[in-house]
């Protein structure tokens, strides 16, 4: 197993820059985290309910997807995850996993094994607060997202995650300003949307048709734009402070 390279210590590090403070000294520490990367398919389970994960995983490139499945087959989609994401870091204290973490895309996935992960931060202490932190933003963007399904309208509700998205993006330098619009990769199909939102797929279809009659997003070939981000926040109320991205 070998220690991170410099391309993926930038991906982790990009990330946990939008919301802490890292150090040169802490930046030379992630070099050491070990891993294990793989190429996993779109659509593929990284870790199941009712799993013992024996290891973490650390998304370097795609997007993955946390979800819970009923019993009558029903899927709902709790999170999204974007490059530098940790979404199983829980599983080094939780050890039975209650929920289902999948690729959305192809994906790049690092895998640190929980013994090498708790002695990297037992020799890096001041990073405990860090990934302890990045946790806690994953669970207030959970928190929001209950909010979003149980009390918002259609249009609001879709509104406000592609704000949310769109800056976590560009947090992470994955979305664009142009001339006044925010534009950014999106590889959500409609019924991942509709699993993630609560409604379903035909009401997700007549909700985008709505932003886009309106003037409020464009869509093309797996990409969103923004044309006007104010009017967009303003349909969705969305107050970012919960991203904790001015944190660091």
């Amino acid at each position: 197993m070998s220690a991170l390279s410099s391309a993926p210590v930038e991906v982790l590090l990009r990330k946990l820059q939008t919301n802490s403070q890292i150090t040169e000294g802490e930046r030379q520490g992630l070099k050491e985290l070990p891993i294990a990367p793989r190429m996993l398919r779109a659509d593929q389970d990284i870790v199941r309910q009712g799993d013992r994960p024996s290891q973490c995983s650390l998304l370097l490139s795609g997007w993955a997807y946390r979800y819970k499945v009923l019993g009558s087959g029903k899927r709902q989609i709790v999170a999204f995850h974007l490059p530098g994401d940790m979404p199983d870091l829980q599983s080094l204290l939780l050890p039975v996993a209650d929920h289902n973490i999948a690729t959305l895309s192809e994906a790049v996935v690092a895998l640190v094994p929980h013994a090498q992960m708790r002695d990297f931060l037992a020799r890096h202490p001041s990073l405990a607060p860090v990934f302890w932190r990045d946790t806690l933003i994953d669970a207030a963007i959970f928190r929001e997202s209950m909010v979003n399904i149980g009390q918002r309208p259609a249009t609001e509700r879709i509104a406000h995650l592609l704000c949310e998205t769109c800056l976590r993006l560009e947090s992470i330098g994955l979305a664009e300003q142009v001339n006044g619009s925010r534009a950014f990769a999106w590889p959500v199909t409609q019924i991942e949307l509709a699993d993630a939102s609560g409604l379903s797929s035909v009401h997700v279809n007549r909700t985008l048709q709505e932003l886009r009659a309106r003037g409020l997003i464009a869509t093309k070939q797996g990409h969103v734009t923004i044309p006007d981000w104010d009017r967009l926040k303003a349909l969705a109320e969305f107050v970012p402070d919960y991203l904790a991205l001015n944190a660091a």
